[in-house]
């Protein structure tokens, strides 16, 4: 068993590490507070191949593993996680989903563009009244023959205002229930497609989050993934790696919030000393650092679990609900041991624990994951 990364993993983290320090962190504070997608950062990070990382060359990626993408995921998260889930939602669920379930014909008119950065995906499942309960769709994809004619409303969608392409997951047959649902491939600016207005949020608020409306869109039949009524099995297999993405965005929140810490206890002095040397601060920071190891490792492994072939359902159901707990934990003690200037912007540890509650609810919610675990160790 051999923990140390290789020379190329090493390379992606400092490159990772230098982008979000150079390039996110200027204005990071002033994109949060007025809700400012990274547009620029976004350009370059598809120029750095980060928008395609685990997409093969031949579609414009990077070609890289999923450890890659989590150690990048990591980095970028501990300073900006608005941009972070932007690259998540196009790598995880968008490009994966393409590459993996898509025709060549997708893979030519769509992938190659959205692996190189110069367009964004989205992922539209959720709905009003179909978040965890993914079967309940009531967005409807009504065959007409050659064409859908979709119809609906998708709810919390990221890069819903600012992506060209958007899979849609949709029900085309009631009665077949799961098995009647269909994934479309939507474009932006088809009749009848209409974007919501922008949502004013707790955390992330960089990220470009919106509901969409669907009336009478006309759909090709060649823009279905996969054979009739292969959607909500795409929709559950892309989200089981998209859990990995937001796993190592929830580390990377963790891990930036104790480094900022870590740092602010070894300069605020109270008593006559660096509040560092005060037990009760230096417990936390040892609770902190133990914890977000032990999220470290199950990120990781879950990422190795599916760059080997494994089933990751499990692996990547447990990294997500720990590396999120984790988040939200440490962001709040981190929030605590700055003491009154944890609440002031500039110190960015009260972004931080805003940031840090979505990953708790986002592709699949804490009680979701439990279910999955749940599930997996009891038919085992």
């Amino acid at each position: 068993m051999d923990f140390s990364l290789s020379e190329e993993h090493e390379m992606i983290r400092q490159a990772a590490r230098d982008f979000a320090q150079n390039e996110l962190l200027p204005g990071v504070i002033e994109r949060d507070e007025n809700q400012i997608f990274p547009k620029e950062q976004i350009k370059k990070l598809g120029e750095l191949g980060f928008m395609g990382m685990m997409t093969d060359p031949e579609y414009n990626g990077s070609g890289m593993d999923t450890l890659s993408y989590v150690i990048a995921m990591e980095e970028l998260s501990k300073v900006d996680a608005s941009t972070s889930v932007v690259v998540s939602v196009n790598n995880s669920l968008v490009c994966w989903g393409l590459e993996t379930f898509g025709s060549k014909e997708h893979k030519e008119k769509y992938l190659s563009r959205l692996a190189s950065g110069e367009i964004i995906g989205a992922f539209c499942l959720s709905e009003p009244e179909a978040g965890s309960d993914a079967t309940s769709q009531k967005t409807t994809a009504i065959d007409h023959g050659d064409h859908y004619i979709l119809n609906g409303t998708k709810n919390w969608i990221t890069n819903g205002g600012t992506a060209e392409v958007y899979l849609v997951i949709a029900q085309t047959d009631r009665e077949k229930g799961h098995k009647g649902i269909n994934a479309l491939i939507v474009e932006k600016g088809m009749p009848g497609f209409e974007i919501g207005p922008k949502e004013n949020k707790l955390g992330i608020r960089g990220s470009d989050t919106h509901s969409l409306n669907f009336n009478d869109v006309k759909v090709p039949k060649e823009n279905r993934i996969g054979d009739d009524g292969f959607g909500f099995k795409f929709a559950m297999k892309t989200l089981s790696g998209g859990r990995i993405g937001i796993a190592a965005q929830a580390l990377g929140i963790a891990a930036g919030a104790y480094e900022l810490a870590l740092k602010y206890s070894k300069e605020r002095k109270a008593f006559g000393t660096e509040i560092a040397n005060h037990q009760a601060i230096a417990f936390k920071l040892a609770d902190m650092h133990t914890q977000i190891e032990a999220a470290r490792h199950l990120v990781y492994k879950a990422a190795w679990d599916k760059d080997q072939g494994k089933n990751y359902d499990l692996s990547g159901a447990m990294a997500k609900l720990y590396a999120s707990q984790v988040a939200m934990e440490t962001s709040v003690e981190a929030v605590q041991i700055h003491g009154g200037n944890g609440f002031v912007k500039e110190y960015h540890v009260e972004r931080l624990m805003r940031d840090a509650k979505i990953t708790q609810i986002y592709e699949g919610t804490s009680e979701i994951q439990k279910i999955v675990i749940s599930r997996s160790i009891l038919r085992n």
